[in-house]
């Protein structure tokens, strides 16, 4: 069966988000690499060990996607989608390396203050990386909208604290030459902590996702708000959701009038999935066809 034009859409906007982070990624920690060499400044550093484990977290980030996008095969009938959410489970475990190396160092630097050098050439680095940042991040944000991708999600969330940590270090090598030394390994100590959070968060996410957790309760009242608005429709009960990567599974009992036939019954179930199919674009709907006399009635109706 051919696949959709929203399906094809979708996975071109995911190759592109991944591409974009990982080249991105690469591209700022070089950067970052002469920024530090010029200043010895520990928030460089702190920035330029973050965009390097960027890259690993991006690249890996590109492969689950890819693997994430393979059709459901014999053994995997519910397809391949929670890879996003295991390598966003990894992507927190880098992450949070990189946190702990980057508080490390500024500590360090904190008890044994160093001069820095080359101040203006490394804030100019660090304004292209700020810019580049913003910029990926907001291709990100796009694409999520698009796609509601959990690994671009989670790749977006930290590049955002790479904006934080862009800024800090700006501000950092700025008043450097106002005498304010101490604020460099100040501000690194200050992007160890955003970064620590930020991996906790993509973690966090990633871990309920494999937990097949509930989609949000917005989520399913409009989904029974749309089982509800076919005419046919008598009532639902039983409704169970999740998520599988950028995959919706949702399945429940339709409660239909108990005269109509088995073929009336099934063509009705069609189109009350359909219509959950263009609200929930890619999902899997799975609909139990029940008699509305039925004793197993739920107050979900």
């Amino acid at each position: 069966m051919a696949r959709s034009v929203e399906v094809e859409e979708r996975e071109r906007l995911l190759r592109w988000a991944t591409n974009a982070a990982v080249a991105t990624a690469v591209a700022l920690g070089l950067c970052k690499l002469v920024a530090w060499w010029l200043s010895g400044s520990v928030a460089v550093l702190a920035s330029m060990v973050d965009s390097a484990l960027d890259s690993s977290a991006s690249l890996l980030n590109a492969l689950a996607v890819r693997y994430a996008m393979k059709p459901a095969d014999a053994d995997h009938r519910f397809g391949h989608g929670k890879s996003e959410a295991l390598a966003g489970l990894a992507q927190s475990l880098l992450i949070g390396l990189s946190g702990g190396f980057i508080l490390q160092r500024a500590i360090e630097r904190l008890l044994h203050p160093q001069p820095l050098r080359a101040i203006a050439a490394s804030v100019a680095v660090m304004g292209i990386s700020l810019v580049a940042t913003i910029s990926l991040v907001a291709f990100q944000r796009y694409v999520v909208r698009k796609t509601d991708s959990t690994a671009i999600k989670a790749d977006a969330l930290h590049y955002v604290s790479d904006v934080a940590s862009n800024l800090g270090t700006i501000a950092a090598l700025a008043l450097v030459p106002l005498g304010w030394t101490q604020l460099d390994p100040f501000f690194g100590i200050v992007i160890a902590l955003i970064t620590l959070y930020g991996g906790f968060a993509v973690g966090r996410e990633s871990f309920h996702i494999l937990m097949d957790r509930e989609l949000p309760q917005h989520a399913q009242q409009q989904i029974r708000n749309i089982v509800l608005a076919h005419e046919r429709a008598r009532g639902i009960h039983e409704l169970r959701t999740r998520r599988a990567g950028s995959s919706t599974l949702i399945q429940f009992h339709l409660e239909l009038d108990s005269q109509i036939s088995l073929a009336e019954a099934d063509a009705i179930a069609h189109e009350v999935g359909e219509a959950l199919k263009s609200a929930f674009p890619g999902a899997d709907v799975l609909i139990h066809e029940d008699p509305s006399s039925a004793c197993c009635r739920s107050s979900e109706a």
